[in-house]
């Protein structure tokens, strides 16, 4: 599968084969891949999750005025071939899935958060720049290789959402 190959190349973490043919079948899933001259060459991966249903490390992205049905959509993955990084595509996936999370059909989606290595200053800088607030520190999130990395979360409030201290 063209996914899985590039997705073993960009990131460090192994996914399962179910994995991939979740993200390409299930509807809870959003999926959009930049192609080329036929090749895939960028790829962003959500899931539209409710409330209820977020991790536990994740429960403080919101405030709980919002009740356990409020959706929210979490980037899986965002990623360029390294030839073509830099000329705007993560943007352009970025921006399609935020476009689709602002539509009516989504309008109870009030986040879009992400986990991040500490370590990927690319990706932090990427999203700072596009506004995404760091909203927590995750000792030990990651498993990469049997060692253990520390991981961020990152949060863009859409459709009139909020965190839990107000702003």
């Amino acid at each position: 599968m063209k996914v899985r190959t590039l997705c073993q190349d960009w990131f460090p973490i192994d996914y399962p084969y179910s994995w991939y043919e979740d993200i390409t079948s299930n509807p809870r899933f959003y999926s959009l891949a930049a192609v080329y001259n036929g090749i895939i060459i960028g790829l962003i991966v959500a899931e539209i999750k409710s409330y209820f249903k977020l991790n536990r490390e994740d429960r403080g992205i919101l405030s709980q005025a919002f009740n356990k049905q409020t959706e929210l959509g979490y980037i899986l993955s965002l990623g360029v071939s390294k030839e073509q990084r830099r000329n705007g595509i993560a943007s352009l996936l970025l921006d399609n899935l935020i476009a689709h999370l602002t539509t009516v059909d989504h309008v109870d989606c009030k986040a879009l958060f992400l986990h991040v290595l500490t370590t990927n200053s690319a990706a932090i800088h990427f999203y700072e720049h596009r506004n995404f607030r760091l909203h927590s520190f995750l000792p030990y999130y990651y498993s990469i290789k049997g060692k253990c990395k520390d991981g961020f979360t990152y949060v863009l409030y859409i459709n009139g959402g909020h965190p839990p201290w107000g702003l």
